[in-house]
């Protein structure tokens, strides 16, 4: 019995220091802080009403021209690409007249709202985390608090609300590119109409499409903002920690992008 009490208590206080001394991954209570922001930006949108217009419509005027350019550029080339695809498989089978229905369904359900989001992460996601890192790390937020705002109806709103806001809309504006350079490359290239391509992208389309693709945008351009956001916030180790700040959320973003773009379409398209 000696020896085992001897060994209970040698070990007992080394236990008791790691436990003590345990902080969970950084991972983790980053991403905590991350729903916890969600949680109240919501309840400050929607439930007390209270938003800071100028800030939103400021951060609205950052968000379209910063990413607007990039995303039609980069929804041109996908069109035109899949129309490369489509035009010369289907025109073996003599089924042409379908392809302006399926670049409208692979637009509008998916490649669109995605590509929008994608551009929106790396070009204001990034923005957003690195500027609210560098202001954490250099205590201008805490300088807020003092001066009686609060960061979340300062900072974080506005941010989420303006790319909730907007990319839906470069989602449209970038829709309409995509066809356009699709209509123009089938019609050059392959020789087939472009009425043949309109008159079967109305076909098919419906407006429940576009209203996929608007939820999509709406629900992607707000989850990207918190997560730039809740990271931006909890940047900790200076000019290093702002870098690394930046770099994890614009990754998580794309993660995060792919896994609500799933259960979007299983909840959409449950049929």
């Amino acid at each position: 019995q000696d020896p085992v009490r001897g060994v209970n208590e040698a070990i007992t206080p080394y236990l008791i220091k790691k436990i003590t001394r345990y902080e969970p991954p950084k991972f983790i209570w980053r991403t905590l802080y991350t729903f916890l922001l969600l949680g109240l930006v919501i309840k400050r949108v929607l439930w007390h009403r209270k938003l800071n217009m100028q800030q939103t419509l400021q951060q609205i005027g950052r968000v379209g021209p910063d990413t607007l350019g990039v995303a039609m550029l980069t929804s041109s080339f996908v069109g035109m690409v899949f129309t490369i695809q489509f035009c010369k498989e289907f025109s073996k089978v003599g089924l042409t007249r379908v392809i302006g229905g399926l670049l409208g369904l692979a637009f509008t359900r998916e490649l669109t709202p995605v590509i929008c989001a994608i551009v929106l992460a790396g070009r204001v996601g990034s923005a957003i985390a690195a500027e609210l890192g560098t202001m954490q790390v250099s205590e201008q937020v805490d300088q807020l608090r003092t001066l009686g705002s609060d960061p979340v109806d300062y900072l974080v709103a506005p941010r989420v609300v303006a790319c909730a806001v907007s990319l839906p809309i470069l989602s449209v504006i970038s829709f309409t590119v995509g066809m356009a350079s699709s209509i123009l490359l089938a019609d050059l290239r392959y020789g087939i109409s472009p009425n043949a391509i309109v008159d079967s992208a109305a076909k098919y389309l419906e407006s429940f499409d576009i209203g996929v693709m608007c939820a999509k945008g709406f629900a992607f351009g707000g989850v990207i903002s918190v997560i730039s956001c809740g990271w931006g916030q909890t940047t900790t180790g200076g000019a290093k920690g702002v870098g690394e700040s930046t770099t994890a959320s614009v990754v998580i973003s794309l993660v995060a992008i792919f896994v609500v773009d799933f259960f979007l379409s299983m909840f959409f398209f449950k049929k």
